[in-house]
């Protein structure tokens, strides 16, 4: 497989290469301008949007609230404007390789109104954002960041009528859904694949943010996808090796606003919104998110109801202390969404491929009065405390609970002969003797009986920017305290045989009638009982060497405690005891930029890691796994061309993990006797464009690669791409179209897709191979927009297909959806 990434590789730069040449040439005819901005108390004026009249030309001010960027020569206004606050206009002149300085800019606004921005400067490329201050854990620029990430705006959420973090996710690329969420304490919401790994969304603002359910988007305001193993800055324990999803939510803000909107939907899909914000008071600010949604379902069966609270509030109690205080509450109770396991092997059953089976794709096999209850409450506190333009203090205390109770069902696909020795339900038809088909499904519940999960987290970081001689450094030191108390509890119940495709047969009667009977007995119990605390010091330093190369370090210190893990009365289970781990986390960075704030050369290492526990060796002793180490070297380019109008990221990558487990004889009872030298790779290739190339056009496309292998194993998959790494071709397309300025202007039209190669959710010598299909989905919007009100109405799905996700399982996607919304603003 190293041929073809190669060759994209090559292409890509040649073709990159020849792009390039005009653009150098037209950026010798550019000047720059640069001067600062100041609030009206003379402060400076940090991440403020500057921007020339008419054009795409314009930057962010920096924590000093100056600012620099080119432009080609001519005469300009400058334009900065907030909301609820005066407009500021100043006349410029740009000369061909000069710098032309400007006088001090003073606005009218304190630094707490100028969270909430609205450029006038013509900046149209809405999907993009320059700044993240959660990736680096320092407010870097994407071009001055060696590691590659994505984001996903508020802005594309509401042109695509798109309402929760899962489905927004279709805009990142190299990242795929596998499974929906389980709504199950602990769990943290949906399933996805990143970089060959398993990962889910458990962070919100750099921190802890569990969830048990989907995520609603009402109160977010960005989904920064952080490609590769990031535990230097981010710890193991909300981390996986392929990267991990930060969702940035909306602050507060000292203007009146107010925005209430209702959607309606194929499915019975009901949907209200309210974002209210107001002053409440001088420097006292509160905002409250809300949305509540109703749901049905595709198949014949399933009925989704969630709720979503998320009240803030900003204090500024001078101009250098600030809190901000939030809540996000999560309520669902929701029926169950077909899984369909293998209990019989796709070897044993003959089948390759879900066309070798029987199943109805609109068929929930469930009825939909089995619901669960699940519920986060999640809180979190923030101190920021500015010691000087140069030194400031971050303190975050983040406390997260989830809970859930009530039965998940799920179907095992079962041979004939595997049937005939289960117990089945009265009704089911006389089985045919057909060993090796899969005729019959076993209907099972795995229930979850008042199961808990909270963390507690606790993280300081000083953020600097002081320059040594000419050489500029920023940088954070960070202490990090996570503590888990997990109380899950799980309890099965098997409910018979039912056949895979009758027309007769009343799949409605697996209900809850049935799974009310199976009562919760303590001693068959599955527990996950257990405490851990993680105790963690980092620091990370990205330092100007010159203006256009940039170098990067950091370092992890994190030491692991498991309390060990508990039965459900009590006591200590022995194949779980209690102990601790140290593990150390580097980084290295690099990045060159020929044009200054357009074009960047980057490379890193990056290193992940995970504490694996405990396992059995073949004396049958319990053994502390040693840390397992996940290594990335990454390269490639990052671009902010034609100042901004078209953004990109090319990559490659690869990860190389170490110390896997690996079973080397049969599990006995307990434990499995294993030993821990496997090895795992991963490598590939992403591609990413955010494009503007006319004010009323925009475009996002990404393309990714992957190859990830067993490379020291198991014989059974020794070789083989492990059934967690996902479709190894992904790509996402969407562009749309606004009407320029016209008696219809805020009318527009959205167009764009997905496409996943096919993917082995079984992969071994014993089992055999079990593909899910490749498939494209289409997806179309319409929208008008004006500045009190807006109409917007979707098509997902357009093309109605049949399609399906899944690691180790298969689970039917919901076919096409018709939404039509509408909000207003006061």
């Amino acid at each position: 497989m190293k041929k073809p990434i190669l060759s994209i590789s090559r292409s890509a730069l040649f073709a990159l290469l020849l792009f390039l040449t005009p653009v150098i040439v037209f950026a010798q005819r550019k000047g720059t301008i640069q001067g600062k901005v100041l609030t009206n108390g003379g402060k400076p004026a940090e991440n403020v949007s500057i921007g020339l009249e008419g054009t795409g030309y314009g930057t962010t001010t920096a924590d000093n609230g100056t600012f620099s960027f080119r432009a080609p020569a001519g005469s300009y206004t400058i334009i900065i404007s907030y909301v609820g606050v005066e407009r500021v206009e100043v006349p410029v002149t740009v000369t061909a390789g000069q710098v032309t300085n400007v006088q001090d800019i003073t606005v009218r606004a304190s630094q707490s109104q100028l969270t909430e921005v609205n450029v006038i400067a013509n900046r149209a490329n809405r999907f993009t954002r320059k700044i993240s201050t959660d990736v680096a854990k320092i407010p870097l620029n994407n071009l001055e960041n060696s590691q590659s990430y994505s984001v996903v705006t508020t802005e594309l959420l509401k042109e695509q009528n798109v309402f929760n973090v899962e489905d927004a996710l279709r805009n990142a690329p190299g990242i795929q859904k596998m499974w929906d969420a389980t709504n199950r304490a602990g769990d943290g919401g949906g399933y996805f694949t990143l970089r060959g790994f398993v990962t889910q969304t458990r962070l919100r603002n750099g921190i802890a943010g569990l969830v048990t359910s989907g995520i609603d988007a009402i109160n977010i305001d960005k989904i920064e996808v952080i490609k590769g193993p990031s535990a230097t800055l981010f710890g193991s324990t909300l981390t996986s090796f392929g990267g991990l999803v930060n969702r940035v939510t909306k602050k507060p803000y000292e203007t009146f606003g107010l925005e209430i909107g209702h959607t309606v939907g194929s499915y019975d899909l009901s949907r209200t919104t309210i974002d209210l914000n107001t002053p409440l008071g001088t420097n006292v600010a509160f905002r409250l998110n809300s949305a509540y949604n109703y749901e049905g379902s595709f198949q014949n069966y399933g009925k989704n109801r969630s709720f979503a609270l998320a009240p803030s509030l900003a204090i500024k109690a001078n101009d250098k202390l600030s809190f901000l205080l939030e809540s996000e509450i999560f309520i669902g109770r929701n029926s169950a969404k077909p899984f369909f396991f293998f209990y019989d092997t796709p070897k044993t059953l003959g089948v390759s491929k879900v066309s070798d089976l029987n199943i109805n794709y609109k068929n929930a096999y469930v009825n939909d009065d089995i619901k669960a209850f699940s519920r986060s409450a999640n809180y979190f506190a923030t101190m920021n405390y500015k010691f000087s333009d140069k030194l400031r203090s971050q303190t975050v205390f983040s406390a997260t609970n989830s809970y859930s109770n009530g039965p998940s069902p799920y179907f095992y696909l079962v041979s004939d002969s595997t049937a005939i020795k289960i117990a089945r339900k009265p009704g089911v038809a006389d089985l045919p003797d057909r060993p090796g088909e899969a005729n019959y499904i076993y209907n099972n519940d795995q229930s979850t009986y008042h199961s808990k999960f909270s963390a507690i987290e606790i993280q300081e970081n000083i953020n600097g920017d002081f320059n040594i001689g000419s050489t500029r450094h920023r940088f954070v030191v960070g202490l990090d305290f996570q503590h888990q108390n997990s109380n899950q509890i799980y309890y099965g119940g098997s409910y018979g045989i039912a056949p895979i495709n009758d027309p007769k047969y009343d799949y409605g009667s697996f209900n809850k009638i049935l799974t009310d009977a199976n009562l919760y007995n303590p001693a068959a119990a599955f527990p996950y009982i257990y405490k851990t605390n993680t105790y963690s010091a980092y620091a990370s330093d990205v330092v100007n060497i010159t203006d256009k190369l940039i170098a990067s370090v950091g370092l992890r210190v994190d030491r692991y405690e498991n309390k060990g893990s508990y039965n459900v009365d009590g006591t200590p289970q022995d194949s779980a005891p209690a102990f601790g781990q140290t593990a150390f986390s580097p980084k290295f960075g690099l990045v060159y930029q020929p044009i200054k704030e357009a074009l960047s050369f980057f490379a890193n290492y990056q290193n992940g890691f995970q504490n694996p526990g405990v396992y059995r060796d073949a004396q049958s002793q319990p053994v502390v796994a040693k840390v397992q180490n996940a290594n990335q070297i990454e390269g490639g380019v990052k671009m902010a061309l034609f100042n901004g109008k078209l953004n990109g990221t090319l990559s490659y990558y690869r990860i190389n993990l170490t110390n896997v487990l690996r079973t080397v004889q049969g599990s006995g009872g307990g434990l499995p006797i294993q030993v821990q030298d496997g090895t795992q790779s991963s490598k590939g290739f992403e591609a990413e464009i955010i494009a503007n190339p006319i004010s009323s056009v925009n475009i996002i496309a990404g393309f990714a690669y992957n190859d990830s292998k067993f490379t020291l194993a198991d014989a059974d998959v020794q070789g083989l791409r492990p059934n967690t790494a996902g479709s190894p071709y992904l790509a996402n397309f969407y562009a749309s179209y606004r009407l320029p300025s016209t008696v219809l202007k805020g009318l527009g039209a959205g167009f764009g897709g997905n496409y996943a190669s096919a993917n082995k959710i079984i992969n071994s010598v014993s089992q055999g191979t079990f593909e899910l299909p490749a498939y494209t989905i289409l997806n179309a919007n319409l929208f008008y927009e004006q500045p009190k009100y807006r109409f917007g109405f979707s098509v997902n799905n357009l093309a109605n297909k049949e399609y399906y996700t899944g690691y180790t399982t298969i689970n039917p996607q919901r076919l096409r959806q018709l939404v039509l919304s509408a909000s207003y603003k006061f």
